[in-house]
């Protein structure tokens, strides 16, 4: 394939398949996605293209994956392609009886397009809930955090960002620590008071660590996190199904006292500062802009240094917290309430009929640590 030969975008065998308008739709869909991809798919940033050799072989696969769309999960042709018919098709290749290298394959191709539409269509960004790995690579299959690693890290974030007492430092301590506040903050050292102290030692990061250990938050989910989902008084979070990651179904999901108490003191403590005055975003960064897969996995590595926990040879993302929550969770009340913590859909379970309340799975939160 060229960058002028884009007709070859639809495979023959779906050209078959679709009527003639659906087939100048499709095609201009895919010669557009083909033109992004060699130009600028691979780094946005840099407008960085893949390879033609690459976009070949992920021409096929996409149009595998959207002909099972059409023939196993909507009522025929359709370009309303959604993170779950992505997550389906990840399920419907795990039990086929294909090498691990080519699971690998489609779901990168898969990826290729979710990026595409997100960049372009305005899309949902997707983080894969089943994940496959080419044989051979030095990439480890996702890991999950130990009941006992949840519990270090849940200590970590109360360390994290935080400093000593103002009240307990000499002279010289206070000094050293001003000059430390003034280049944490950018200001000028001689304008760091007391209340740089209090902020230094702020609820944020407990609150986003202990929200995400109860709640399994996807990085998209932190992204798209608002004040309005939490409801203290009923110790919840209430998602709405338009701001959720597989956007299918309102969720109320569960919060242990202590995530409660801290989400309490950081919406206090949030009010005091003008970088969210007018924003609903729950978290930001210090640049003032939401938290993102990176800013999340650097945060979660540094959570593990301060906990003593050895990643070498381990995928620690955001993802690992997530896919703990489901491990314990599973573990401590079964599948249905694991299903409805996480907010994920499968086709082989029936979610409208989750028999685990609110009240039982805050129960099993507190005993997950």
């Amino acid at each position: 394939m060229t960058k002028t030969d884009e007709t070859r975008a639809v495979p023959e065998k779906t050209k078959d398949q679709l009527n003639d308008r659906q087939l100048t739709d499709y095609q201009n869909y895919m010669q557009q996605m083909v033109k992004w991809l060699l130009n600028v798919g691979k780094n946005v940033d840099k407008a960085e293209g893949y390879s033609q050799y690459t976009i070949e072989t992920a021409i096929y696969q996409i149009d595998k994956f959207h002909r099972f769309v059409w023939e196993e999960l909507e009522d025929g042709y359709t370009l309303q392609i959604t993170t779950d018919h992505a997550d389906r098709f990840m399920q419907h290749i795990a039990v086929k009886d294909w090498q691990q290298s080519y699971k690998a394959s489609l779901q990168k191709s898969v990826k290729r397009e979710m990026k595409y539409r997100k960049h372009r269509h305005g899309g949902q960004e997707w983080d894969p809930d089943i994940s496959y790995y080419d044989q051979g690579t030095t990439h480890q299959p996702r890991d999950f955090l130990s009941k006992q690693e949840r519990a270090k890290i849940r200590e970590a974030a109360l360390q994290y960002g935080s400093i000593p007492s103002y009240s307990n430092l000499t002279k010289q301590e206070r000094s050293q620590w001003k000059a430390h506040l003034a280049q944490r903050f950018e200001i000028p050292k001689n304008t760091v008071s007391k209340k740089h102290w209090k902020k230094a030692n702020s609820y944020k990061f407990p609150s986003l660590v202990w929200t995400s250990l109860d709640a399994g938050l996807r990085p998209v989910e932190v992204e798209r996190s608002k004040t309005s989902w939490i409801d203290l008084d009923n110790q919840v979070l209430r998602i709405p199904k338009d701001e959720s990651s597989k956007n299918s179904n309102n969720w109320v999901v569960a919060l242990t006292d202590r995530t409660t108490e801290a989400l309490k003191k950081w919406l206090e403590e949030r009010k005091q500062y003008d970088k969210y005055q007018g924003r609903n975003e729950i978290w930001l960064t210090r640049r003032g802009n939401p938290y993102q897969s990176d800013s999340l996995a650097y945060l979660m590595k540094k959570l593990c240094d301060i906990a003593d926990i050895n990643y070498e040879n381990r995928e620690m993302t955001w993802y690992t917290i997530r896919h703990s929550v489901g491990t314990q969770m599973s573990h401590e009340e079964g599948l249905a309430a694991a299903q409805a913590q996480l907010r994920h859909e499968d086709e082989r379970t029936t979610m409208r009929y989750d028999q685990a309340p609110v009240e039982d799975r805050k129960d099993a939160l507190n005993r997950m640590g």
